[in-house]
């Protein structure tokens, strides 16, 4: 069969589903399609359910942008929507010496970011916080938080459906075209294989967007950047630990490195790690966890034998590869690419959760702009 709508976002992860929802309060017709069973079945269930704070980012980038505008939403919405979070806070620890300069690089592109809230702490007055933790001087970020990603993404799903909006499920995209009269014409397989036309389309496939961007003839070959992807790993804590704050240590390439954080439970999880592949994977190698021990005893000494279980995995869909200075998020609209109605969303990692709100704001600006 072939449907004519407004507007359809390809990806019900939470980014696409923070979309859709902006689309449809400002009363357009509005399909989401999703490949997968369900809302949120990729990189948006499987992180570490963060509410970042905006602190690491580059100064002017969207991602130090849309993380401090984000996270001020997010809080508000969760208050108002009932979404279940937590305000916990986060140290990040400097280890050694030679890196309390590091933490003091942090606070500035913090202040730079419009994260003014970040407090210096000696060793005593972290401990006083956290006995159990052990370093040289930490960042107290009391802006820092965690979320229930799943029932916000059904939030999300709820407003926009509320207005109007629908999602289907188990209908990949398999292959499209820019109309020559302006719009697309889109065609999905799934067990009720479909062609789909629209005036509007957001892809916001995650992993695979610039991929599904390749198979549309039209979009012009040179706006699609490669794709990467950086495999993180979690491990479980086998019995409770000895923290009610986030312990990140400081920052190094590709990611924030191994930190403990908690779910809304209390129950503590470590990662993720950094593990660059050629396919999608998402097992867990328990011999990994030998890498994890030696990273979290350099913050919590006391960490017992045997207290790692496998967990979870997510991979990153990264725009920059494992030599290269870190991609930020590319919100890529008619202005960038020539195609009236188009909007690819490249490379939407962390803090593409916190930030998803905010997202969803500067996608409705760069497909009017």
């Amino acid at each position: 069969m072939s449907i004519d709508v407004d507007c359809i976002v390809v990806g019900a992860g939470v980014v696409g589903l923070a979309v859709a929802r902006a689309l449809a309060l400002s009363g357009r017709e509005v399909m989401v399609v999703e490949a997968a069973e369900g809302i949120g079945t990729g990189t948006s269930a499987r992180n570490s359910e963060v509410i970042h704070a905006g602190i690491y980012y580059p100064a002017g980038s969207l991602k130090a942008k849309l993380c401090v505008e984000g996270r001020q939403l997010l809080y508000a919405y969760c208050d108002a929507r009932g979404v279940a979070h937590k305000r916990l806070g986060k140290l990040i620890v400097a280890t050694s010496d030679d890196e309390i300069p590091v933490l003091d690089d942090i606070r500035a592109k913090a202040r730079i970011n419009g994260v003014d809230d970040l407090e210096l702490l000696s060793a005593a007055q972290a401990r006083a916080l956290e006995p159990a933790l052990s370093c040289t001087a930490a960042l107290l970020s009391p802006s820092t938080g965690i979320v229930d990603s799943h029932g916000l993404m059904l939030a999300y799903q709820g407003d926009a459906e509320s207005a109007g909006a629908q999602c289907v499920f188990h209908t990949p995209l398999q292959s499209g075209r820019v109309r020559d009269s302006g719009g697309f014409d889109l065609q999905f397989g799934g067990a009720e294989a479909m062609a789909l036309s629209c005036n509007v389309l957001v892809n916001a496939s995650g992993l695979h967007a610039p991929s599904l961007a390749r198979c549309i003839a039209g979009i012009p070959a040179s706006s699609i950047p490669p794709e990467y992807l950086c495999k993180g790993n979690y491990f479980t804590m086998q019995g409770r630990a000895p923290f009610s704050r986030l312990i990140y240590p400081t920052p190094h390439h590709a990611g924030l490195g191994v930190h403990l954080t908690l779910d809304l439970g209390g129950q503590a999880k470590f990662g993720p790690d950094v593990e660059w592949i050629d396919h999608e994977d998402y097992t867990v190698d328990p011999k990994r966890c030998e890498g994890f021990y030696e990273a979290v005893r350099t913050y919590w000494p006391g960490m017992p034998d045997h207290a790692l279980a496998p967990g979870y995995a997510g991979i990153r869909p990264k725009i920059s590869g494992p030599r290269d200075p870190a991609a930020d998020f590319m919100i890529s609209g008619p202005a960038t690419h020539g195609v009236p109605g188009l909007l690819n969303l490249f490379g939407i990692e962390s803090p593409g959760l916190t930030s998803s709100l905010a997202i969803a704001r500067e996608s409705i600006d760069a497909l009017n702009a």
